[in-house]
C-alpha cells in the first residue's frame, strides 16, 4: 500500500512539473495562431500584393520610418502621419502614427482622410491628357481659343496696395496650354498677385463660397501676369485653368470627368473635392506650427473646414481634393506601371513618357518639371536622395509622393500641418528613411 501511494505521489509530482510547460506551449501556440489570424485578416490595399520576397529592401531597416515618425511626434513637432511604400507592386510599409485629433486623443488610422492640396494637380492634368490622347486639343494652342477672357494677356508693371489699383503692359505673346501645364504662363500666387486675386473674388486655393470653376477661371483670365509667358517658372493657378479647359472640351463638369477618367476606374472611392457627412469624422484635424511654436490646431478657418462646410460648389483642380493615402497610392502605381492598373488602361505609356520629360529647361535651376510634376535630373543629385528620372510633388498641408521608375518604387507620406515652422522637412525625411533601406 505504501509503495502504491509513493508511486502515485511521484506521478502527481511529475504531472505538476509538466503541466506548466504544456500550458505555456499551448498559450504560445494560441498566441502564434492569433497573430497569424490577425495577419491573415489584415486587408491589403486594393491592387497591391503582400510581401513575397520580390523587393530590394532590408525590411528591418525600414523600421527607421517608424522610429523617425514617433520621434518627432513625441517631441511635439508632428501631429500625425500615414506612410506608404510599395516596390514591384508589393506593399513593404504602410502605417499610421500620432493622432487624428490630439485634443480628443483619437489615434490616426491608415484610412484617415487628408487635405491633398496640390497633389490634386497631377490627377487633373492626367485627366486632361486623356482628352489630348483623343486629339481634342493640342498643347501649343493658345488658351484664348477656348477661354476668351485670356485673349488680352497683360503683365503687371505697378501695384498700389493702398488703393488696389495697378498698371500693366501687353504680354509679348499669348498663353498656351503647354505654358499652363508647366507653370510658365505668368499666372502667379505670390505677393501683389495674391492680393489682386482676392480683390477680384478669385480664390487662390480653395473656397467655401458659392463659386464655380467656370466663373473663377473667367475672372482669372482678366488679371495681370507676373511675367511674359514662357519666361519663368511661376507656380500658381495654372491647373485651375486646365480644369476649366477639360470642362469645355468634354462638356462635363470637372468633378464628373475626374471620377470617370481617374477615381472610379482606380477605385479611389474615398477621394473627392468634398466629404459626405459619413466621412467627416475620418478627416484629420489640421494643425499648425507657428514660428515660435508650439504645435496647435490651425486657426485658419477656411483651410481647416473647407472639405466639410460651405457651398461645396468650387472644384479647385489645383488644390481641392481630399482623400486617404491608399487611394493616391493607386494613382501613383498606375503612373509607375505606364498607365495601367487594376486591369484598366487609364492613359497611354508613351503619353506618360512624354509627361515625364523636363519641359522647362533651366528655368527651375537644378530640377526640371514635366507636364505635371517634378522631374529629377543628375544635376540635382547632390540635393536629394531620390533617383534620377523620378517624379515627385506634394501639397502645402504636408502630403507628398515619389514615383521612382528606376527602383520600381512609390513612396508617400501624408500629414496635415500648415504652416510648418519646425525646421523639419518631413517630406525629405520620409525620402531619406525609405531610400536608406534599399539593399541592392
Amino acid at each position: 500500500m505504501q509503495l502504491l501511494l509513493l508511486f502515485r505521489c511521484k506521478i502527481m509530482k511529475h504531472t505538476l512539473l509538466i503541466f506548466p510547460v504544456v500550458l505555456l506551449l499551448l498559450i504560445g501556440c494560441t498566441q502564434k495562431q492569433v497573430k497569424e489570424n490577425l495577419l491573415a485578416e489584415e486587408v491589403l490595399p486594393i491592387g497591391f500584393s503582400s510581401l513575397s520576397g520580390n523587393n530590394t529592401f532590408n525590411l528591418s531597416r525600414l523600421n527607421k520610418i517608424d522610429s523617425a515618425m514617433n520621434h518627432y511626434i513625441n517631441l511635439g513637432l508632428l501631429p500625425h502621419a500615414v506612410t506608404f511604400v510599395a516596390q514591384n507592386g508589393e506593399v513593404v510599409h504602410h502605417k499610421a502614427f500620432g493622432w487624428r485629433n490630439m485634443k480628443d486623443s483619437v489615434p490616426c488610422e491608415k484610412d484617415d482622410l487628408f487635405r491633398m492640396a496640390s497633389q490634386t494637380k497631377a490627377i487633373a492634368v492626367v485627366t486632361l491628357m486623356t482628352l489630348w490622347e483623343e486629339g481634342l486639343f493640342q498643347l501649343d494652342e493658345p488658351i484664348k481659343k477656348y477661354i476668351p477672357s485670356f485673349a488680352d494677356a497683360q503683365v503687371l508693371t505697378h501695384y498700389n496696395p493702398k488703393t488696389g489699383k495697378y498698371k500693366t503692359r501687353p504680354a509679348k505673346r499669348d498663353i498656351t496650354i503647354r505654358d499652363l501645364m508647366t507653370h510658365t504662363s505668368g499666372i502667379s500666387y505670390y505677393g501683389d498677385h495674391w492680393a489682386i486675386k482676392e480683390e477680384a473674388n478669385v480664390p487662390p486655393l480653395v473656397s467655401k463660397e458659392n463659386y464655380t470653376l467656370e466663373e473663377v477661371v473667367n475672372r482669372l483670365g482678366t488679371l495681370p501676369l507676373a511675367h511674359d509667358p514662357g519666361e519663368a517658372f511661376t507656380y500658381s493657378m495654372n491647373i485651375e485653368v486646365l480644369g476649366r479647359l477639360a470642362e469645355i472640351i468634354s462638356g462635363k463638369d470637372i468633378r464628373t470627368l475626374i471620377h470617370e477618367r481617374i477615381l472610379d476606374p482606380l477605385q479611389m472611392d474615398n477621394t473627392d473635392f468634398y466629404l459626405t457627412d459619413s466621412q467627416n469624422e475620418k478627416l484629420v484635424t489640421l494643425y499648425s506650427y507657428p514660428e515660435n511654436g508650439p504645435l496647435q490646431e490651425s486657426k485658419h478657418e477656411l483651410f481647416a473646414t473647407y472639405p466639410i462646410s460651405g457651398a461645396k460648389s468650387y472644384y479647385s483642380t489645383g488644390a481641392g481634393l481630399v482623400g486617404p493615402i491608399e487611394d493616391y497610392a493607386r494613382f501613383c502605381q498606375m503612373i509607375l506601371n505606364g498607365g495601367d492598373f487594376l486591369g484598366k488602361r487609364i492613359i497611354g505609356r508613351k503619353t506618360l513618357e512624354y509627361m515625364q520629360v523636363n519641359q522647362v529647361g533651366d528655368l527651375r535651376g537644378s530640377i526640371g518639371f514635366g507636364l505635371a510634376w517634378d522631374v529629377f535630373m543628375p544635376k540635382h543629385a547632390h540635393k536629394s536622395i531620390i533617383s534620377d528620372g523620378s517624379m515627385r510633388w506634394g501639397g502645402m498641408f504636408g502630403t507628398d509622393y515619389v514615383i521612382d521608375p528606376s527602383e520600381n518604387l512609390i513612396i508617400l507620406i501624408y500629414t496635415n500641418m500648415e504652416p510648418n515652422h519646425t525646421g523639419i522637412d518631413f517630406k525629405a525625411l520620409m525620402h531619406q528613411v525609405t531610400y536608406q533601406a534599399l539593399k541592392n
